[in-house]
């Protein structure tokens, strides 16, 4: 009788914990940034190894740009699929956005626009609470839907430009611009480790990192305009490559307020050495966090980078 009650406490104490780790959904399959299918295993396995997270993933049937890093697709096990030469809307993309806490964003430039049910469906499931990740390429996605483009708060690329909204970015004395002149809508220079500067020190997902961090190899987004509504800007990055296209500080952090949703809106991570950057991972874990419950817990590590040095810990796949 002892041990029968043993065995079921510990299966109350498993289930316990496993409903209490925030669900998370990865979406992705049309990405131009090459390392899509890596990267989207590599932020599973991060979002798992905190202990904090249970995460899905959910993949278009069609797949666009997977050929390099095409042995990572089966880890995710979202069944067959078919990659083309160029992106197409997949009618049976409908993930029940509901069943999580908080989604992920792996698209990329010139994503085929999901379906548009799909669309009301996401609209709904982020006004009415639920959290939201954008990583890197996913604010180039979708330029002609207009509650995605307000869930960013900004975008580059896809014929973006001042009917979209401003270009939002702060002086090199730390003023933040809202500039409402004339032109496209996304821009960088070679990619490069940059400094990363935090305009919030305050919120939850910065607090405690040094003001100043370098990223790992990476594109600095610059020139990004969009609504900008209930936006807030944590952090800017400086590009210091040789050929730069502007020089200020542009957002690379970012928060957005939707309905009663919460954003998170991560312009690093452009390939694999960005992902493998601490100050990448430690950013899209908190703010992953933050958007799915309010809150932060996790604390900077000890090897988060600095002002002077990136910091990075190379990636080895763990077997499921």
């Amino acid at each position: 009788m002892k041990l029968y009650l043993t065995y079921l406490l510990l299966l109350m104490s498993l289930s316990i914990t496993a409903q209490s780790k925030m669900k998370v959904l990865i979406v992705d399959g049309q990405n131009n940034h090459v390392v899509w299918p890596k990267s989207t295993i590599m932020m599973k396995q991060y979002l798992e190894e905190t202990g904090l997270f249970e995460v899905d993933i959910q993949r278009t049937q069609y797949l666009w740009k997977a050929e390099r890093e095409e042995d990572y697709l089966p880890l995710a096990k979202t069944g067959e699929s078919v990659i083309l030469e160029q992106p197409k809307t997949d009618p049976a993309f409908n993930p029940d956005f509901g069943k999580y806490d908080v989604v992920v964003s792996n698209f990329g430039w010139k994503a085929a626009p999901w379906p548009s049910e799909t669309q009301k469906s996401f609209e709904a499931y982020v006004r009415n609470g639920g959290g939201f990740v954008s990583v890197h390429a996913a604010n180039n996605s979708f330029p002609e839907w207009e509650a995605y483009n307000q869930m960013i708060g900004l975008g580059g690329w896809g014929d973006r430009t001042e009917k979209d909204g401003p270009y939002v970015y702060f002086d090199n004395l730390g003023n933040k611009v809202i500039d409402t002149s004339e032109g496209a809508a996304g821009a960088h220079g070679a990619s490069h480790n940059f400094p990363v500067t935090l305009q919030n020190t305050e919120h939850p997902i910065t607090k405690g990192m040094p003001k100043v961090w370098m990223t790992g190899i990476d594109e600095c987004y610059a020139k990004l305009r969009g609504p900008a509504e209930n936006m807030t800007v944590l952090a800017t990055g400086k590009d210091q490559s040789k050929n730069a296209p502007t020089d200020r500080q542009e957002p690379v952090l970012m928060t957005i307020d939707y309905g009663k949703g919460r954003i998170f809106h991560n312009a690093l991570g452009h390939d694999t050495d960005s992902f493998e950057n601490v100050g990448f991972i430690v950013s899209f874990l908190r703010g992953t966090e933050w958007a799915a419950s309010a809150k932060v817990t996790q604390d900077i590590p000890a090897d988060f980078p600095t002002a002077q040095e990136p910091s990075q810990r190379i990636f080895e796949l763990k077997s499921n």
